[in-house]
């Protein structure tokens, strides 16, 4: 296994500033990651407000009871053990629970958790954990229920489980059937080509739908069976047994409900003023915080000193929210700008490893977080990489291709490679074809306008039909170079296919068990051993 740092391109113009040019963001963000002085500050910062978090052995004990569960290694439980102690820092990042993981970029997400907690734990000399947040209590179905595989016919394979009839509640609260697990891992174990791996793949998935109700335990126990052994601690967001640690931080935010809500539009203000666009919805009226209301997930409101939901569902004065909050705290949930507090609020977050979305979202949070007498920690890239097998590093040898070439002159370097295998130039000639055409044609007509200008119109269309003619021949040419070239082309298709899926990064689309099909279960942890240090620099894997 080869690494190699390259750049890949950005989602996010206000995300890249942050990474590659902190200075033109400063003002919108607490500290560099840099930084050493903004690690030292951050501890400094966290064993001085140990009293501002839920208690640890409460939560560690709730942790415990979920990680028995669905992630039962002994590592983890060295990990707890240590999180139960004063002093102990957690590096953190999270997830929504997609299907079979979903792509890619969730095992990088948890991959980065754990090497930058070993990476804190030597610069600080401190005991560090690593903690996944399962976003279970996002109801967007749509964004989970689906992951994609390559065949081996290079079609990218979507595998979807259409969700159940019912109310739109929490994912970790919306049921799944054995016959929607049997439908998706049927769908998979077809994709995958045999393999040495497949076996245990499928064993595994099988396993894990067989043992859990809903889309985020099986999530959980995918990502045991992945970083348990590393002492990844698993944390699911809608756990009942959590929310009833999280009844005084709730309390808090709806107590400061409208300082928080002008915090996030004096952010907002600011960051669109910088030109940058926002990456969560901002509104003077919401919440920021949801309400399970006969399983569904409602948004809240302020509406004349009351909060409700858009469609006036539910109801509530400040104080009756109170009352609900301590009869029933299963019922409330965090939006993506409340989310950020209740994780500074539960756990000794030394620094939160955050994807470009979300670096720019947490942005907007900022200022709430003194509101609540929190400071925003330090925020970590995602470690990003692209997997490149043997077979593809070959073919981009052969036909001269860099990483780059691939990620932007796809289309113009491949259409130039078919043109010199004819010895044609075909596109040059051809436009060559139609200028001299249009030079030679063009003063006809309007000479034969002298004879009738009724003329004029018909040549121009004649000559319009002509140029479409010459273009029609162009393109049957190219078409049939490619049948003549069909075997190298499919190679470029692979190339393309195999590194931008669907125009995006290979990261953004494949399953994990695609690889992990080809190449063992070993492999993730070979990334590890050869990305001895964090960096945010995109990172190409060339795999043997």
């Amino acid at each position: 296994m080869n690494v190699v740092s390259d750049s890949l391109k950005s989602g996010s113009a206000l995300a890249d500033d942050y990474i590659n040019h902190f200075a033109r963001v400063q003002e919108l963000y607490e500290a560099d990651f840099r930084e050493e002085a903004a690690w030292g500050s951050r501890l400094k910062w966290l064993d001085e407000s140990e009293e501002t978090r839920v208690g640890r052995k409460e939560l560690v004990s709730c942790l415990r009871k979920y990680n028995k569960r669905h992630n039962d290694h002994q590592e983890v439980h060295k990990s707890l053990d240590l999180l139960e102690q004063t002093g102990t820092l957690a590096v953190v990042g999270g997830q929504q629970s997609g299907l079979f993981t979903g792509s890619l970029l969730v095992v990088y997400k948890a991959l980065t958790i754990i090497l930058a907690a070993k990476e804190a734990q030597e610069k600080l000399q401190r005991p560090v954990v690593p903690v996944f947040w399962i976003a279970g209590e996002d109801h967007d179905w749509d964004e989970v229920n689906h992951t994609y595989v390559m065949t081996p016919e290079l079609e990218i394979a979507k595998i979807k489980m259409d969700a159940a009839p019912g109310p739109k509640g929490p994912v970790s609260n919306t049921p799944v059937t054995s016959e929607q697990w049997r439908k998706a891992l049927d769908q998979l174990a077809v994709m995958l080509p045999d393999s040495a791996n497949k076996p245990e793949i499928v064993e595994l998935l099988h396993q894990s739908a067989k043992e859990s109700d809903n889309l985020s335990d099986a999530f959980a126990k995918l990502l045991g069976r992945l970083f348990g052994e590393m002492g990844l601690i698993l944390l699911d967001s809608a756990d009942p047994g959590l929310r009833k640690l999280e009844i005084s931080v709730f309390k808090r935010m709806i107590e400061h409900n409208d300082e928080l809500g002008q915090t996030y539009q004096s952010a907002a203000a600011r960051i669109t003023g910088k030109g940058y666009q926002l990456q969560a919805d901002v509104s003077a009226e919401s919440a920021n915080l949801f309400y399970i209301y006969q399983g569904n997930r409602l948004l809240l409101q302020k509406q004349n000193g009351n909060f409700t939901d858009r469609k006036g569902a539910v109801r509530f004065s400040k104080e009756e929210l109170y009352h609900e909050l301590e009869s029933h705290p299963e019922r409330f949930s965090n939006n993506v700008l409340t989310r950020p507090l209740m994780q500074e609020s539960l756990l000794p977050v030394l620094c939160t490893v955050l994807g470009q979305g979300e670096i720019s979202y947490w942005a907007i949070t900022k200022d709430a977080f003194p509101v609540l007498g929190l400071q925003i920690p330090i925020l970590l890239p995602r470690m990003s990489f692209t997997l490149v097998s043997g077979t593809l590093r070959k073919y981009m040898d052969h036909f001269g291709l860099s990483f780059q070439d691939v990620q932007h002159r796809y289309e113009e370097k491949r259409q130039n490679w078919l043109n010199a295998q004819a010895d044609l130039h075909i596109e040059t000639r051809f436009e060559e074809t139609r200028e001299a055409f249009a030079k030679l044609y063009g003063p006809l007509i309007h000479e034969l306008g002298t004879i009738q200008p009724g003329l004029i119109p018909l040549g121009e269309k004649n000559m319009g039909k002509i140029l479409e003619q010459v273009s029609y021949l162009e393109r049957k040419t190219k078409q049939a170079l490619e049948q003549q070239h069909e075997a190298a082309l499919r190679r470029w298709e692979h190339i393309y296919v195999s590194l931008f899926p669907m125009g995006k990064p290979q990261e953004r689309v494949y399953n994990i068990f695609y690889y992990i099909n080809r190449y063992g279960f070993g492999w993730i942890g070979e990334i590890l051993g050869s990305c001895t240090r964090y960096t945010a620099e995109h990172q190409i894997i060339e795999m043997q």
